[in-house]
């Protein structure tokens, strides 16, 4: 009499998504430390650390904040990610996965928002970049951030130059004694391809001239109609970069959710 025997084979922890998850979160949480280390180190060299309450004192945006919120929140989502796979936690990968997944919806909602309230989103930039135009000289870091702005959309002002009278430096008042009075700064000018050095007083008295005149010497394009352009011609571009951001997202939300599916597999045969 013949015996049958049955093998039947245990659940097992995917050891391909389990190092896949473990290195693609790993170099996740290195970048995201970097992030934080850059804006740490950009605000303790501005004194942002010794005096914290300096922090609302700007009144413009702070281009470090940047570095500091995505840096936090990658460093938070690889090491949850990381620890969680390396660990077989299924605490830690169900937070990645929530996490990661809030970041999605938030993302979605606010690409969906944007469509649907454009004169709204255009009427929040330019009450953003006219505020960051009164802060100009306020903060080195967000300084840079509007001359190159305006450097790469070859454009001045949201609107135009006329709304560099909002800071006090460029304004044409009377009572305004900088040098730089009735002018804008050097990113707003016209750059001749034969100076190899940049002049940064081309913009000094300019708006005193006429509006034709101007175009000699600076872009009178306004930056929010130049962000307009470069989006509109650029649009496969950024909805691919969006799009492959979002598709990394799903992609990873996936990986977890199979790791904490077969770690469970694996816990319920014991």
């Amino acid at each position: 009499m013949s015996r049958k025997h049955h093998h039947i084979k245990g659940a097992e922890v995917s050891c391909c998504v389990k190092y896949f998850l473990f290195g693609f979160n790993i170099l996740f949480w290195l970048l995201g430390a970097t992030f934080l280390a850059i804006g740490l180190w950009a605000w303790a060299e501005k004194g942002v650390l010794a005096n914290l309450s300096s922090i609302t004192d700007l009144g413009g945006f702070d281009p470090v904040w940047l570095f500091i919120v995505v840096g936090g929140i990658m460093f938070i989502l690889g090491f949850a990610g990381c620890i969680g796979a390396l660990r077989e936690n299924t605490f830690l990968l169900k937070f990645f996965s929530v996490f990661l997944g809030l970041i999605f919806f938030l993302e979605l909602t606010a690409g969906i928002l944007a469509f649907v309230f454009k004169d709204w989103i255009k009427d929040q930039l330019n009450f953003f970049i006219n505020n960051n135009v009164k802060a100009y000289r306020d903060d080195i870091d967000l300084q840079n951030l509007i001359d190159f702005a305006q450097e790469y959309w070859s454009c001045c002002g949201a609107h135009g130059p006329d709304d560099w009278n909002l800071n006090i430096y460029f304004n044409c008042t009377e009572l305004n004694p900088s040098r730089e009075r009735c002018g804008v700064p050097f990113s707003c000018c016209v750059k001749d391809p034969a100076e190899d050095v940049i002049n940064t007083q081309c913009g000094y008295d300019v708006r005193l001239q006429l509006e034709l005149d101007r175009q000699k010497y600076i872009y009178t394009k306004g930056c929010v109609g130049q962000f307009e352009r470069w989006l509109q011609d650029n649009l496969i571009i950024v909805a691919g970069i969006f799009v492959g951001i979002a598709l990394l997202q799903i992609f990873g939300i996936c990986l977890a959710q199979n790791l904490v599916s077969d770690v469970k597999a694996v816990k319920a045969n014991w």
